[in-house]
């Protein structure tokens, strides 16, 4: 499981790193903003293998360049990761970039656990109490330097796995992820391919926040199909939540091992469609287009196919269809899993 450790400057994020892996993998020193770029550490606690990733100070208030590099990274690595450690110190009293942090990861899927750091007197437990009002649980209450209250912490992370919040491990399974604009029918397909309301579907563009993954198994062979919100160009996306969940489909798709490109026939194949596309291709994904709602248009299927074939030049397979009606569905997945 990978563990986003992050906060606001020289709350002790990489010292507490260092004690977790059980040894000084990364830079630690006294003045804020030392660490700049994320940075991954193996460790194992119980037999759960843990991936730390370490990262920059966050400070959502600063304006210059560095800060918000440092910020960019801190994003993808909560994108990136299954599980978060907001680490506070706890010694100097909860400040405004402190709130602002947990604002932040407020907005992310994943569970998040609050570290009061620097509690080097057990006893000074009113010091943990006041981030209760971060509103993200139950502090976690450790000093890094003195090796205190790591090992309860740990503890925490690896339920959290075993409580079924992170998702299995899948190993080698053939990863299949379902990509499109917002509002094309990405989760109406998977829902019509498994058969159930897997996802919520819904009118309004936008409605799934994260990938989901669900197994499925076709003449005896398994895969994952992997549903994303929709992926739109970074100036157009807004909002915290909704920025996440862009990155976790576009890591979705760096993941995956066959794209189903979800096109929305009534509107043809637009230039959006085809950057998609290219996108799936060159995180080295083999790619099928699927052009959906094929039932309520009359489009021209060759001049569809030349558009692709125009801009995507590996020149991807095509399928008409129609998740509502049940149309060429019996196609999709025996494609996916032969490319």
């Amino acid at each position: 499981m990978k563990v986003a450790v992050v906060g606001y400057p020289n709350a002790g994020k990489s010292t507490l790193v260092n004690r977790l892996a059980g040894g000084r993998e990364a830079v630690t020193h006294a003045d804020p903003g030392v660490t700049r770029d994320r940075k991954e550490i193996d460790t194992e606690w119980n037999g759960t293998a843990i991936t730390l990733i370490d990262t920059g100070g966050v400070d959502m208030a600063a304006e210059d360049s560095l800060s918000r590099a440092v910020q960019h990274q801190a994003r993808e690595a909560i994108a990136d990761a299954d599980a978060i450690l907001h680490v506070v110190d706890a010694r100097a009293g909860l400040g405004p970039g402190d709130a602002e942090v947990a604002a932040l990861l407020r907005a992310a899927p994943q569970p998040v656990i609050v570290v009061a750091n620097k509690m080097d007197n057990p006893a000074d437990t009113h010091l943990a109490a006041e981030l209760n009002k971060l509103g993200l649980g139950v502090p976690a209450q450790v000093s890094a330097s003195h090796g205190l209250g790591t090992g309860d912490l740990l503890d925490r992370v690896t339920e959290l796995a075993q409580s079924g919040e992170i998702a299995e491990d899948t190993g080698e399974l053939p990863r299949i992820a379902i990509l499109g604009r917002p509002n094309v029918g990405k989760s109406s397909l998977l829902n019509a391919l498994l058969g159930s309301e897997r996802t919520i579907v819904s009118d309004v563009a936008g409605t799934t926040r994260d990938s989901i993954d669900t197994r499925v198994e076709l003449d005896g062979r398994e895969a994952l199909l992997v549903d994303t919100a929709g992926i739109r160009r970074r100036s157009k996306v807004g909002g915290s939540i909704d920025y996440y969940a862009q990155l976790r489909a576009e890591r979705a798709a760096e993941r995956a091992d066959v794209a189903i490109l979800v096109c929305d026939a009534s509107e043809g194949v637009t230039s959006e469609d085809l950057r998609i596309g290219e996108l799936a291709m060159s995180a080295g994904c083999a790619t099928l287009v699927t052009l959906n709602k094929w039932d309520i248009v009359e489009v021209d299927l060759d001049d569809a196919k030349a558009r692709i074939e125009r801009r995507l030049r590996l020149r991807p397979p095509v399928i008409t269809l129609s998740a509502l009606r049940g149309r060429n569905l019996q196609k999709v997945l025996p494609k996916a899993l032969e490319l």
